[in-house]
């Protein structure tokens, strides 16, 4: 190109013309290499500097220098330009528009199912008027044994059966010293729930060191064995939401004479058998029975006028039951699916 100012000018303009209409960064690299590159137009400008003499020489050097500067400065603002276009492009193609519906619904948070049967249960009692008592965990072997007539020498005080603690107490076993705790001091008509968590050594597919468990007990002046079944029979309908097949088998309590053993129909097969009711067709659901006169004397109430019942079952299997969950340690191993199909 022949070197004159006039020359640089026009170079200069077609730069600029070249720059702006540059629609990409690679289009934008390839303009700055045609006229800043090694090859590019204005080194070749600078170099036929040579064959000038000495004042135009340095002249025209400085307005090839300054044109080349001026060039650089145009393409460093089209390059800004292009980022910010492409940048946009971008985050436009990545925008959520929030005012649109969603695709589905979020994951919402359950209540767990023994919360749920917990909460049944109790709304049952206290629509019948029964109030609802709480006591301590860990509990002395008094309100937890002695004062329910079990002696010490009782299996159930075993180490394989019952977790002690330091300072002679024990982890409750049952929601039984509630009930001390709660006839205590009281005169009788009165009647009580006590429900809560307990402890026992045991282990399978219907038991777990923690579990949970309700009691329920009732005193007045002329109270029968036939109250404790209608109670009972009420309630289970009012869990399962139908009729439910309980049967009363004698056994020994301590604390209650006469005694049962609460059994009721396993749902989950039928009665046809499984892994849960042990292939036996029936799922143990507690124990129940009148009162033994002896605890009523323990807490102070005179049991030539006044009777009771007590009944207590495991909300867990209820649980199990309820929602055909067929292990109890699902219940507590934070297995989300639990919760979903509740």
């Amino acid at each position: 190109m022949p070197v004159g100012a006039d020359n640089l000018e026009r170079l200069e303009e077609e730069a600029r013309r070249e720059i702006a209409a540059a629609e990409s960064l690679q289009a934008l690299t390839e303009v700055r290499a045609r006229y800043l590159g090694k090859k590019g137009s204005v080194a070749g400008v600078l170099r036929s500097i040579g064959d000038l003499a000495g004042e135009e020489r340095a002249r025209v050097g400085q307005l090839a220098n300054a044109t080349k500067q001026r060039i650089e400065e145009a393409v460093g603002e089209r390059r800004g330009a292009l980022e910010r276009s492409d940048r946009d492009r971008a985050l436009d193609a990545e925008r959520i528009d929030t005012t649109l519906p969603g695709a589905e619904e979020p994951p919402a948070g359950h209540l767990h199912p023994v919360t749920r049967v917990f909460r049944d249960m109790v709304e049952f009692f206290t629509s019948m008027g029964f109030s609802i008592e709480e006591g301590p965990e860990v509990e002395t072997e008094y309100h937890c044994f002695e004062a329910l007539n079990i002696p010490e020498v009782h299996p159930a005080r075993d180490e394989q059966d019952t977790f002690y603690v330091e300072g002679g107490n024990v982890l409750r076993t049952h929601t039984s010293n509630v009930q001390i705790r709660a006839m205590t001091g009281r005169t009788p008509p009165f009647r009580f729930i006590a429900p809560g968590r307990v402890y026992r050594h045991d282990l399978s597919p219907r038991h777990y060191p923690m579990f949970h468990q309700i009691e329920g007990f009732l005193v007045d002046e002329d109270v029968s064995f036939g109250d404790l079944k209608g109670v009972l029979y009420a309630f289970g309908r009012h869990l399962m939401a139908r009729e439910i097949e309980l049967r009363f088998r004698a056994n020994h309590f301590p604390f209650t004479e006469p005694s049962a053993e609460m059994d009721y129909a396993c749902l989950l097969c039928d009665r046809q058998g499984c892994g849960v009711c042990s292939n036996s067709g029936w799922i143990e659901w507690g124990g129940c029975g009148m009162i033994h006169p002896q605890v009523l004397e323990n807490c102070g109430i005179d049991s030539d006028r006044y009777q009771g019942f007590a009944f207590g079952m495991g909300v867990d299997r209820t649980a199990l039951l309820r929602y055909g969950i067929p292990n109890i340690r699902l219940l507590f191993e934070g297995d989300l699916r639990v919760l979903g199909q509740v």
